[in-house]
């Protein structure tokens, strides 16, 4: 996140004026703006928006006594911005504030790889991003709340229900559109493939600058999309090779080294060098920073202990993703363990998905130790090992596996399966 500035102004009149709210009494002006109530500190606005459990209602005068400069709920209260639906208010607010940056935004969206891509593109042009996965409205909102003048910006649209793009384009009014990739994601909220296509290309729709990834492109029926992909598209990475530590391709006839391995992170660099050449930007300045390249942990993130490399890729999975993974994997040589746990958020077809990942997981390597709930499913279909916990499979793979081996880790975050190296016995001192 971009760092606090003292001197950032959210009004509570100018919110109320803005969302057609009643400023009762007891507000003041706010310097940041939070929607989680335990992040509330003096002098933070705080948006109660409804939640999956709870309505952020209920924590209102809880923010108030932290110190809440202000709360925008929809009940009347000291100190409240009132309004009719607090989650439109910050829409609302949002783009209002997104208006007050003159620089160039460019939008990331799809299936998989946003992150991964937005931390590229944002590295790679200099350009200031959310920290993190920080990919929906309210998010988004702060962002731009704390976004200092600059020549542009990257930020993420994550979406898990439908017109939720709508939304978050609304917000963000993208100049610039990044589409990553297309594919089953969500469906607990997207219901099916066809609703993820029209819901993620409404980024494209609505951007004056269009740049999608090959895979998307042939989904998306529209006009005068620019392209890229390892070896296709207008935008092309060449002679492409990794190992644990890096990935080096060529664009262009110029040499680009990454410090992470992987499909992922060309794709990324590749959209970053990409939009670099459509900006009419400096492309050994981009080149030169996507070698000093940092992605948040979980994203192809290797680490080595008592021997034994790993790679954490665990940070979220679906689909698309895991099949990059295997795609990595294939090109690495040696024995290699595969601990995979659960795709979240898969809807009916989540066991299907599942024994298609376990075909291709066994595709690449007869090591295969599969997690939780489809566990027992995968394994009596393609062979390797089900448990139920983690440390089972800490348990097992201590026995197992062997220095030199690769252990690589993939499942959603919500597995939490980066505790595994956690439990992974040290070597004695």
């Amino acid at each position: 996140m971009v760092g606090i500035k003292a001197d950032k102004e959210l009004r509570p009149d100018w919110v109320a004026s803005l969302t057609g709210g009643k400023l009762h009494e007891g507000a003041a002006v706010a310097h940041d703006l939070h929607w989680d109530s335990r992040q509330v500190a003096p002098g933070v606005a705080f948006f109660a928006l409804p939640g999956t459990k709870t309505h952020g209602r209920a924590f209102g005068q809880q923010a108030l006594e932290a110190g809440a400069a202000f709360v925008v709920t929809d009940l009347a209260h000291p100190g409240s911005v009132q309004v009719e639906k607090p989650e439109r208010a910050l829409v609302a607010v949002g783009r209002a504030l997104r208006d007050r940056f003159d620089g160039l935004v460019l939008a990331v969206g799809g299936s998989s790889g946003k992150t991964t891509a937005k931390e590229c593109l944002a590295q790679g042009l200099g350009w200031p991003a959310p920290e993190g996965n920080l990919n929906n409205a309210p998010g988004l909102t702060r962002f731009f709340f704390h976004l200092e003048e600059s020549e542009g910006c990257v930020v993420e649209l994550g979406i898990d229900r439908l017109l939720e793009m709508a939304e978050l384009t609304y917000l963000a009014r993208p100049d610039f559109a990044v589409l990553t990739s297309l594919g089953v994601e969500h469906l607990e909220g997207l219901g099916n493939l066809e609703n993820v296509i029209r819901e993620e290309s409404w980024l494209l729709r609505v951007s004056p600058l269009r740049l999608t990834s090959t895979q998307a492109a042939e989904l998306v029926q529209l006009p005068g999309l620019k392209t890229y992909g390892i070896g296709a598209g207008d935008f092309r990475a060449e002679a492409v090779e990794m190992n644990l530590e890096t990935a080096r391709f060529r664009f262009e006839g110029h040499p680009v080294t990454l410090p992470y391995p992987g499909v992922g992170p060309v794709m990324g660099a590749l959209a970053a060098l990409a939009a670099t050449r459509m900006l009419d930007k400096p492309l050994g300045e981009t080149i030169e920073r996507l070698a000093e390249l940092k992605l948040p942990s979980g994203r192809m993130q290797r680490l080595r202990l008592g021997g034994v490399d790993f790679i954490h890729d665990a940070y979220n999975s679906n689909p698309l993703s895991f099949r990059a993974g295997m795609e990595f994997l294939q090109t690495q040589p040696g024995r290699k363990w595969l601990v995979l746990g659960r795709m979240a958020e898969l809807g009916e077809e989540a066991l299907k998905h599942h024994l298609e990942a376990a075909e291709l997981a066994a595709s690449i390597s007869p090591h295969l130790v599969f997690i939780g709930q489809f566990a027992p499913q995968q394994a009596a279909l393609v062979g390797g090992t089900a448990v139920e916990t983690l440390e089972e499979a800490t348990d097992y793979l201590a026995k197992q596996v062997r220095p030199g081996d690769l252990v690589y880790l993939k499942a959603s975050r919500s597995v939490g399966l980066e505790r595994l190296l956690e439990l992974w016995p040290r070597e004695e001192a």
